[in-house]
């Protein structure tokens, strides 16, 4: 995709979010054709939406980490987007139904990493990448697009579209990741005092270590990498779950803790 059409096809979106529209779809000429071209709109978006929140790049997120979501999408792989520092909110706060066109909860762990894994040192195993973490944290993402029809967008789109990144909440944040079993960790979601669906880490990838070692080679083989500081959110351990204004929502995470989030008037 020339760097002219990415740059048309990232200032759509900037203009939805500025307006909080939805359109149907970015023009048949703009659209994404395969992975490259979904990300290299997404780099042109980022300082978009840097200019238009008034935040920073503070991590990372991984989508589509299970197969159902893979097959849903037409894609191979998980993908990736950014966390802007501005969309970036702890357990108990209020989003305005206003700022939030879809919203979609997803209970996730998310990894804060502690030294930087840069692309010369690519690609990592993973013990190279779980010795670079310094906490795991519990949390929910709230997923939000531009797109009139939401996910039926496809894959690529979503992907031009910050990979549906919305709203993330952090909850309480663990320096021992031997104490969690990754592996086999229930998690369930409560929306108004009922439990709406339940899930567990094993349905990241298998583990969310797992969903942190594919991004962190993913970003490293597009030039980039995670640096000390960087916030991934791994993947969503139940299924998505759409919420409506004035829900108060919580994620239990047993033993660690519940994540909670309202959404206002």
């Amino acid at each position: 995709m020339e760097q002219s059409a990415a740059a048309e096809a990232a200032e759509i979106l900037a203009q939805a979010r500025r307006g909080g529209q939805t359109i149907d779809g970015l023009p048949e000429n703009l659209q994404p054709q395969n992975l490259e071209d979904a990300y290299q709109i997404q780099d042109a978006l980022i300082p978009l939406i840097e200019r238009l929140s008034n935040g920073s790049r503070a991590g990372y997120k991984s989508g589509a980490t299970n197969e159902a979501a893979l097959q849903n999408f037409g894609l191979d792989e998980p993908f990736v987007g950014v966390l802007i520092s501005s969309y970036m909110l702890k357990s108990g706060d209020i989003i305005l139904d206003s700022d939030c066109k879809f919203k979609l909860l997803e209970p996730e762990f998310a990894f804060r990493m502690g030294e930087d894994l840069p692309p010369a040192a690519a690609p990592y195993d993973p013990g190279g990448v779980c010795a670079a973490v310094a906490s795991v944290m519990t949390s929910i993402e709230v997923v939000d697009l531009r797109f009139t029809g939401g996910m039926a967008a496809g894959g690529l789109q979503v992907i031009a579209d910050n990979s549906a990144a919305g709203y993330w909440l952090a909850g309480t944040e663990y320096n021992d990741l031997d104490a969690i079993d990754f592996e086999d960790w229930p998690v369930s979601l409560h929306v108004n005092s009922a439990r709406v669906t339940e899930g567990n880490s094993a349905n990241v990838i298998g583990n969310p270590l797992n969903s942190l070692i594919f991004l962190a080679n993913n970003l490293c083989m597009r030039g980039g990498g995670l640096k000390a500081g960087d916030i991934v959110t791994a993947g969503s351990c139940t299924a998505p779950t759409p919420v409506q204004a004035g829900d108060e929502c919580v994620a239990d995470f047993g033993s660690l803790g519940k994540v909670s989030v309202r959404f206002g008037g």
